[in-house]
C-alpha cells in the first residue's frame, strides 16, 4: 500500500502509520500516474483537501480529469473518489459526475464515496 502527500512534512506521519510514502501533488497529475505502474486501486481521498478555491476546483475538476483519461493506460483497475468533507458541495459534485463519467466511458470500476460510506471497508477487492 502506497499513500501520499504533497508535502515531504507529511510523509512521516504515512510511514508511522506502516504506509509507503511517496510525494505526489494532485495539481500535477503526472506525479501521480508516475506512481501507478504497479497499483491496481487508487483512492483519491480530497474532500477535505485545504487550498485556494483555484487549488480546489482544479484538482477536483480539470486535474482529476486529466488524470482518469490517462489512468486507462495503467495497471489501475479501480478508482475511488471521495465525495464529501469540507470542499464545497458544488466542486466534489463536479468530482463525482467527472468520475462516474469516466467509468462508464471507459469502464474503469469507480466509487463515489458519499458521507455515510465506510472507506476503510471498501476493501481491495477488484470489481
Amino acid at each position: 500500500m502506497r499513500g501520499t502527500s504533497r508535502r515531504e512534512d507529511g510523509l512521516a506521519a504515512i510511514e508511522e502509520a506502516g504506509i509507503e510514502a511517496a510525494l505526489a501533488d494532485p495539481e500535477r497529475p503526472g506525479t501521480v500516474l508516475d506512481l501507478v505502474s504497479d497499483v491496481a486501486a487508487v483512492y483519491w481521498l480530497l474532500g477535505f483537501a485545504g487550498g485556494s478555491a483555484e487549488n480546489l476546483e482544479a484538482i477536483h475538476g480539470a486535474r482529476l480529469e486529466r488524470l482518469l483519461e490517462r489512468l486507462v493506460e495503467t495497471p489501475v483497475r479501480r478508482f475511488v473518489y471521495e465525495a464529501s468533507g469540507s470542499v464545497d458541495a458544488a466542486i466534489l459534485e463536479r468530482g463525482s459526475e467527472i468520475v462516474r463519467s469516466a467509468g462508464e466511458r471507459w469502464r474503469i470500476p469507480v466509487t463515489v464515496a458519499g458521507p455515510q460510506t465506510d472507506i476503510a471497508k471498501l476493501g481491495w477487492e477488484l470489481r
